[in-house]
């Protein structure tokens, strides 16, 4: 079942941080582009607010939708659910970059989760540019965002790596670089594959319309994920999943297997390596101890290899 147009409603911070970004892009293509500005010092000056408390409606529609329990996050936030309270903020840290935001890939993401968010207390999210890793054929931009209350402050550190292409080395191979993130290979590489001896956990069946219904929940409305036509002119054949939901899908699948016990995750460090595009049949794969992946099949193609603790 499709996910309520009423939730649109609770994104008005993501979507005035996204209107942002597109006037910024619009700026630098009408004449102060990349060239003409001025590389900022690092790290960036640090963005506060203080949010009121999320809705639970919102929140239990967003934890079963990305293939959760509501019943287990009783009075707390699932820190995957950062982007929705935290990406107006961090839009207005790469407004004067000196990079085509307009082509800003995501490239990762790390979670240090520290301690529950309580679900009825106002957020104090802070947030600033902290590096910049450009080798001439991509730059990597590392924000970093922390989330607290009153009662639990700096529960939740993450950190988001946004890749922006720069350059085609000789040949006309497209750029790449290290990846963000996590581990792997540099650009050039066959892409990664999930490994012959991974262990399936679960199995996901995602509709044409995931990426619309994770936008309204989230507010990340970057036509690319909802738009098909949008995502066939950037060579897709139709629109991709965002990887957060993704990641937020490998997230709730690895404590609802079991193998977790009491016991909640900590870190979740993932690089997000192919786009994964919908519909589409995936599975979520542990790879020893505290690998995952989420691709088609063993031996198949990776959409997201990451760690976990």
């Amino acid at each position: 079942m499709s996910v309520p147009l009423k939730f649109v409603l609770d994104q008005g911070p993501v979507l005035a941080g996204l209107g942002l970004t597109a006037l910024a892009a619009l700026k630098q293509r009408s004449g102060k582009g990349p060239a003409q500005l001025t590389a900022p010092a690092l790290p960036g000056p640090e963005l506060t607010a203080t949010l009121p408390p999320r809705r639970p409606e919102l929140i239990a529609a967003y934890i079963r939708h990305v293939g959760g329990d509501p019943s287990t996050w009783r009075g707390q936030l699932p820190p995957h659910l950062f982007p929705q309270w935290s990406f107006g903020l961090a839009a207005r840290t790469l407004t004067d970059v000196p990079y085509p935001i307009a082509k800003v890939m995501n490239g990762g993401c790390r979670l240090e989760v520290r301690a529950p968010i309580p679900a009825n207390e106002p957020l104090n999210v802070r947030v600033c540019l902290e590096s910049i890793d450009d080798d001439g054929r991509r730059a990597v931009l590392c924000q970093r965002i922390i989330t607290g209350t009153a009662s639990s402050p700096d529960a939740l550190e993450a950190r988001l790596f946004a890749i922006v292409p720069l350059a085609k080395p000789a040949g006309g191979k497209p750029a790449g670089g290290k990846p963000a993130g996590g581990k792997g290979g540099a650009g050039g590489r066959e892409k990664p594959r999930v490994p012959s001896d991974a262990k399936e956990l679960a199995r996901w069946r995602l509709r044409p319309d995931a990426g619309l219904d994770f936008a309204k929940l989230t507010g990340d409305f970057n036509p690319v994920h909802w738009i098909p036509a949008y995502a066939r002119a950037f060579g897709f054949r139709n629109t991709i999943l965002h990887g957060f939901a993704t990641m937020a899908r490998a997230y709730e699948g690895l404590e609802r297997i079991g193998f977790l016990g009491t016991r909640r995750l900590t870190r979740l460090d993932v690089k997000f390596t192919r786009p994964l595009v919908l519909p589409a049949r995936v599975g979520l794969y542990r790879i020893g101890d505290d690998e995952v992946a989420v691709g088609d099949a063993v031996g198949g193609p990776a959409y997201m290899l990451g760690q976990f603790a």
